[in-house]
């Protein structure tokens, strides 16, 4: 751990700053909703004094927000969400040029992100920005005397939401929290376009194969699954899609997909990707059906989606025949590959979702946490979804940026519309 100016920090090499600080600059220029409510923050000030926790991907996007809510006056800290999703200059440049603590290295031990999560938590935050619910968690379970002390939290995944929505049963959920990834400009357009080509993005740069004629089994037809499967149908795979919801499933037959059993679906798939949030959604007993060659990534939100115990239990320990490609050889001499560790492919082995998506995502979030401090006190200790009105606003100002403009209803229109007395 290093100290620059007084500044605690915890990064690969501050050297890298330079480049990260283009980088972050370069990914400025495609969020201009977010760059509109820096200037706003910048102005307004509404997060003077509070004490901030970031637990993200530490990318370029997300140094962006990071930027917004410094100029709103928040005094923040990042972590990283994920131990292969970290940009290494770009975690080097937010120490280095905005003085912002950073603890994330790109590949760190479990052991170094749980210690990470806990040298952020004695910054004791005001308000946190999960990813995962990972700090959420860690606070419940060991850090109680500090539960008082936060106005509530953002939550940016499925998953997380899953568990905020569990600590929300058991009762012990203490703080209202703001589910992110529920508003309709973050997954009608992160999820499915963002997801969609980030994933095979990293795909192709982990393996540079060609997705044309292949079988790809996409697994889970929730938001990002769909994206996943459209963006592969068009660049010519073939895509199945294996599902435990009937509705979904019913959908992506109508979509044009093939649906079927994971347990059928393991011996006809050349990619498999995993986009449920759930654990072990790819078992012990679909490898062993798996072809020669067959690739298996996620880009759901944890790694545990994949069961490589079991896998690495059937083949022994795997050979790193690429950059983020590992080979598990199976006693029959069948090869399965696995790709960034089981980890977020679309962070792993490329550069995550393209800014101009994450600009609503992080939209959502930093207005989120102005919503938060307005209300300190008022909201109840639950899962909210963000108003409606701030969904519309981050997709109004979206097209302002865009230099489109749409209609807006007559008075004549309206009225028909709200009253019940006007008719056919």
């Amino acid at each position: 751990m290093s100290a620059t100016r007084s500044l605690q920090y915890d990064v690969k090499d501050i050297g890298l700053a330079g480049r990260g600080k283009q980088r972050i600059e370069w990914a400025e220029r495609e969020m201009p909703v977010l760059r509109l409510i820096r200037e706003r923050f910048a102005e307004d000030k509404p997060l003077v004094g509070v004490k901030l926790l970031a637990c993200a991907h530490i990318t370029t996007e997300t140094a962006n927000l990071a930027r917004a809510l410094q100029a709103g006056g928040a005094d923040a800290v990042l972590i990283a969400s994920n131990p292969l999703s970290t940009q290494d200059d770009v975690a080097a440049s937010l120490v280095s040029d905005w003085g912002i603590p950073v603890y994330a290295i790109k590949g760190e031990s479990t052991d170094t992100y749980n210690r990470h999560v806990r040298t952020a938590l004695d910054y004791r935050p005001d308000i946190i920005i999960d990813d995962g619910s990972d700090v959420v968690a860690t606070i419940i379970k060991e850090r109680k005397d500090q539960i008082k002390e936060i106005i509530g939290s953002t939550e940016e995944t499925t998953t997380g939401i899953q568990r905020l929505e569990a600590m929300q049963r058991a009762g012990v959920l203490s703080f209202p929290a703001i589910a992110v990834n529920n508003a309709q400009t973050k997954h009608f357009f992160d999820n499915r376009y963002g997801t969609g080509q980030s994933t095979l993005d990293g795909i192709i740069r982990a393996t540079n194969i060609l997705l044309a004629g292949r079988n790809m089994v996409v697994v889970g037809y929730g938001w990002c699954g769909k994206g996943v499967a459209l963006r592969a149908r068009g660049m010519g795979s073939n895509v199945i899609i294996t599902e435990i919801d009937p509705i979904k499933a019913v959908e992506a037959v109508m979509d044009g997909f093939r649906i079927m059993p994971m347990a059928e679906a393991a011996a006809l798939g050349d990619i498999f990707v995993t986009v449920t949030g759930n654990r072990h959604v790819i078992d012990g007993a679909h490898f062993a059906k798996m072809k020669d060659g067959a690739i298996v990534c996620n880009s759901g939100h944890f790694d545990l989606e994949l069961n490589l115990v079991a896998l690495r239990q059937m083949s022994g320990e795997p050979m790193t025949v690429r950059p983020f490609v590992e080979e598990y050889k199976m006693p029959d001499g069948r090869r399965i590959m696995v790709l960034g560790e089981g980890r977020l492919i679309n962070l792993a082995a490329a550069e995550g979702h393209p800014a101009s998506v994450m600009d609503m995502s992080f939209a959502n979030q930093a207005l989120s946490v102005e919503y938060l401090v307005k209300n300190k006190g008022k909201l109840e200790p639950t899962v909210h979804l963000l108003p409606k009105e701030v969904d519309t606003e981050i997709a109004s100002l979206k097209l302002r940026a865009l230099g489109l403009a749409i209609d807006t209803l007559t008075a004549e229109q309206l009225e028909y519309i709200t009253s019940w007395e006007t008719g056919t």
